[in-house]
C-alpha cells in the first residue's frame, strides 16, 4: 500500500482538528496495542524504543541506555509488528538522530523506504540536562542533530514531529520545517512503574503555554501537542486544553502501559477472589469500570476500613478506579469535609484510642498494629492530633 505522504497527513489531522478539536497521538511498543489504539480512533501512531521497552516491564528511560541499538529495535518494530497491520494511520519512526553508526541522510531515506509516514526525534537530548547534556553535546551527540533530522525528513516528504522542552528548542524546530511541536512534560505519572514526580499540572498548562505562543508567532499552521507527564486522565487534559492553545495529545503509558498494568491487575485479583465475588461490591464494579461517582469516597473509605494497618495510597485507589488521583483527591474532600490523609489519620488514631483504652497491647505494637512501622513517627501524629502522647492517653483513659 502507498504510503501517506506529508501534505495529505497534514491535512488530515487539521481537518481532525477543525471537526473534533484536538487529535491524539500513540507512543507505542507492540502490534498489540498499535491495533487497539487504532480500533479507538488514533490519529497517529509512533515507534518508539521507549514503547518497547515498556512492553518488557522496563522503564521508558531504558531507551537512554546501551541495552540495545534503538534505531534497530524501532526498526523492526515498525516494519514486523506495525507497518504489516496498521493501514491508513500514519507511522512515525523514533529515529536516535545523533546514532554515530548511521549516515543520517541514508537512514531516513531507507526509513522512509520501508513504508514509514514520518519521524519524530526520540530519544531526545531535550529530556537531559545539567553537566551529562553538556558532555554530550560537547562530543557530537546533540540536539543539532534532531534538527538536521527534521531537516532531512522534510526533503524526503515526511511528516515530523518534534519533541522540545523549551521556547529555544521550539523555534529551532519550526525553522527547520517540523509540521507538530509537542511539548514533552516528561514520563507519564501513574500506575506501577509510573514516574512518581512530575510536574504540577498548574506548571505544564504554563510551560506549554509560553512555548505554544512562540508556535503561533512562528508559524499558526504548525500543530501545538503535548506528552504526557501529568496529563494521564481525560480530565487532565480537559484542564490542559481550556488552559491552553494545545490542539492534541500524544500518550505513551496512558494508551499502553496504564491499562495493561489495570487489567491485568484486576482480572488476577477477581479471579484470586473467585469465591467472594459479588457484582455489587465496589471494587468489583471498579474492575468492570462502573462506577458511578458517587461511589468514589464510599469505596475509599471502605478500603481504609479494611486496610488500614496496611501502607494505603490514593493514587492506587484512583488507578483501580479509573480516575485521576488529582480528581479523586478533590472528590473525597468535598464529600468528607477533610483530605484523604486527615481522613486515613484519624482513622487509623481513632483504633489506637481504642487499643489503648485495654491497656494489654504495648504503645509501640498499637501503632504498628494501625499502620506506623514507625514508633517516633506514630507518637508524633498520636500528640499532634490528640494532644498528648499514647502512654499519657492510655493512663487517663
Amino acid at each position: 500500500m502507498k504510503t501517506l505522504d506529508r501534505e495529505t497527513i497534514k491535512k488530515m489531522l487539521h481537518a481532525q482538528i477543525n471537526v473534533n478539536g484536538h487529535i491524539i497521538g500513540a507512543a507505542l511498543g507492540s502490534g498489540m496495542t498499535a491495533k487497539y489504539v487504532a480500533m479507538g480512533g488514533v490519529d497517529f501512531i509512533m515507534a518508539l524504543s521507549a514503547g518497547k521497552y515498556r512492553i518488557t516491564g522496563r522503564s521508558s528511560y531504558a531507551s537512554y541506555l546501551c541495552y540495545g541499538n534503538s534505531n534497530d529495535i524501532v526498526m523492526e518494530l515498525g516494519t514486523r509488528e506495525l507497518l504489516p497491520i496498521i493501514k491508513n494511520i500514519p507511522i512515525l519512526f523514533g529515529i536516535l538522530a545523533s546514532d554515530p553508526e548511521i549516515n543520517l541522510y541514508e537512514y531516513i531515506r531507507e526509513i522512509k523506504m520501508s513504508g514509514f509516514a514520518g519521524i519524530v526525534n526520540f530519544p531526545t537530548l531535550a529530556l537531559i540536562d545539567g553537566k551529562f547534556r553538556e558532555a554530550l553535546e560537547e562530543e557530537g551527540t546533540s540536539f543539532e542533530k534532531e534538527i538536521e533530522a527534521i531537516k532531512l525528513a522534510n526533503y524526503f516528504d515526511l511528516f515530523t514531529v518534534a519533541f522540545v522542552t523549551t521556547e529555544y528548542e521550539a523555534k529551532r524546530m519550526i525553522d527547520a520545517g517540523a509540521d507538530a511541536i509537542c511539548v514533552h512534560l516528561g514520563l507519564t505519572k501513574g500506575g506501577f512503574l509510573g514516574a512518581k514526580k512530575s510536574l504540577s499540572l498548574y506548571d505544564a498548562h504554563r510551560m506549554a503555554e509560553d512555548i505554544f505562543k512562540v508556535c503561533e508567532e512562528k508559524n499558526k499552521d504548525i500543530i501545538r501537542m503535548i506528552y504526557s507527564g501529568p496529563a494521564s486522565t481525560p480530565i487532565d487534559m480537559k484542564y490542559m486544553y481550556q488552559n491552553t492553545s494545545c490542539q492534541g495529545y500524544i500518550g505513551g503509558s496512558t494508551f499502553e502501559r496504564i491499562p495493561i498494568e489495570r487489567a491485568i491487575h484486576n482480572t488476577t485479583k477477581a479471579f484470586k477472589s473467585y469465591g467472594e465475588f459479588n457484582s455489587e461490591d465496589l471494587f468489583v464494579k471498579a474492575i468492570d469500570g462502573s462506577l458511578n461517582t458517587a461511589d468514589y469516597t464510599e469505596m475509599a473509605k471502605r478500603y481504609i476500613e479494611e486496610h488500614y494497618m496496611e501502607v494505603i495510597q490514593l493514587r492506587d485507589l484512583a488507578l483501580v478506579a479509573h480516575i485521576s488521583p488529582t480528581y479523586y483527591s478533590i472528590r473525597f474532600k468535598k464529600d468528607t469535609g477533610m483530605s484523604f490523609t486527615e481522613y486515613l489519620i484519624w482513622f487509623r488514631l481513632n483504633k489506637a484510642k481504642e487499643l489503648l483504652k485495654n491497656g494489654k497491647t504495648s504503645c509501640k505494637e498499637i501503632g504498628m498494629a494501625v499502620g506506623y512501622t514507625d514508633y517516633v513517627q506514630f507518637t508524633k501524629i498520636f500528640k499532634k492530633y490528640i494532644g498528648v502522647s499514647p502512654e499519657i492517653y492510655r493512663k487517663q483513659k
